[in-house]
């Protein structure tokens, strides 16, 4: 692979920030997120901004960066604190997608400790839920997050793989989800009072945070056992389980991560679309990076874009099945088309891009058989029943 050298971003000499994205000149990085990175340099505190390959625009603060400060900005992580990717081994005897994807449970409706007592998915709760937060226990949730059955393509580092217990053909579950509401409301109850403003107390902030963080963990488990038990087989513990919003103390310094996932050592699964494959790799990030690499594809389109473009390029049926075979099972036709493959930029470009700046070396794929959105989709075209629609409104 050809070398390409990291963008040095010039920042004004009032500011004492770095910025660094890794990205070859010929990836899509889009303006206004680094015009994003520059607002956060400019920050008080802020000491260094490492943006990814996977960069792209977000509510104030870019998605697809790793920001140190000597200051703690609860809004650079944002609401949804510990979303994060796990996958899960899973043995199946026959990975038919179209019949596996009429097994997949409704992950729309939270798991209730009294009416679904007796759910099988309960026995990986040990002890207490974090911060006794209940409200959609075990959902997936909207936006880019997922559910998705696959099996091993393949395999780059064989002796990685082997250390990990996976070999090509194997079947994973991918699990993409984060803290739901909890984490809202944690941000919700600082913005209020502070805006964008640094947390007056960060020791008692980031005890709520570890709560959200351990909340997300917790219920990427729960949503892989809803799934495994659903299709015949027995839940697993995962051979990883990577936040990538969260922030971090590190040195003394205030690690924030939006988008961005732990790369000191560590594996990591970095999500391709619903039509592409995704890719485990080997992390090893060093300080430039923010000790940090990409979480995904990273979105090519805004929502509004993908949705318009989208609904004059491709029918439903075109975007429920995917030209790799795959089915993907979403009954919101509206987040189809702002998720639809094309709205990302290509994985295999920020893959590049992680290794060609030495930040990560490719593990194995990942290819998609089955990747839930929301319930009740048939593995068949079919009319929308309305009834449903309404039913599902978004939580």
């Amino acid at each position: 692979m050809s070398q390409h050298p990291s963008r040095r971003e010039s920042v004004p000499p009032s500011i004492s920030a770095t910025i660094t994205v890794f990205a070859s000149p010929t990836s899509w990085i889009e303006s206004d997120a680094v015009a994003q990175c520059h607002q956060v340099a400019a920050l008080d505190g802020m000491i260094h901004v490492a943006a990814m390959p996977d960069l792209h625009p977000g509510k104030g603060a870019p998605i697809g960066a790793a920001m140190a400060s000597s200051v703690l900005y609860p809004f650079l992580v944002g609401s949804d604190i510990g979303c994060g990717i796990a996958v899960f081994p899973i043995k199946l005897k026959r990975p038919v997608p179209e019949k596996l994807a009429a097994r997949f449970p409704d992950l729309d409706r939270a798991l209730d400790p009294q009416r679904g007592a007796d759910d099988p998915a309960w026995a990986i709760v040990d002890g207490e839920v974090p911060a006794g937060h209940l409200e959609g226990l075990g959902t997936v949730g909207r936006g880019n997050h997922f559910v998705e059955l696959a099996r091993i393509g393949t395999v780059f580092d064989p002796g990685h793989a082997n250390r990990l217990g996976l070999d090509a053909g194997d079947l994973v579950l991918l699990v993409h989800s984060g803290s739901r509401g909890l984490g809202e409301r944690i941000l919700r109850a600082h913005t209020e009072v502070h805006g964008a403003g640094p947390a007056p107390d960060p020791a008692a902030y980031l005890v709520m945070h570890d709560q959200a963080v351990r909340w997300g963990s917790l219920n990427r488990r729960l949503l892989a056992a809803r799934v495994a038990h659903a299709l015949g087989a027995e839940p697993s513990e995962p051979i990883l389980d990577q936040c990538h919003n969260l922030v971090e103390v590190r040195d003394g310094v205030y690690l924030h991560r939006k988008g961005a996932a732990p790369g000191d050592g560590r594996d990591v699964l970095i999500a391709g679309t619903r039509g592409t494959p995704s890719y485990l790799v080997a992390a090893h990030a060093g300080p430039d990076a923010n000790h940090s690499v990409a979480h995904g594809a990273g979105r090519k389109m805004s929502r509004a874009d993908a949705l318009r473009r989208g609904r004059a390029k491709h029918t439903v049926e075109e975007l429920r099945r995917t030209p790799m075979g795959s089915l993907v099972l979403c009954g919101d036709r509206q987040l189809l088309f702002e998720e639809a493959p094309n709205a990302y930029k290509r994985i295999e470009q920020v893959i590049n891009d992680l290794v060609d700046h030495h930040l990560a070396t490719p593990v194995a794929t990942t290819i998609p058989l089955v990747t839930y959105k929301t319930p009740d989709v048939g593995v068949t075209p079919r009319p929308d029943r309305r009834d449903n629609r309404r039913r599902r409104g978004r939580p």
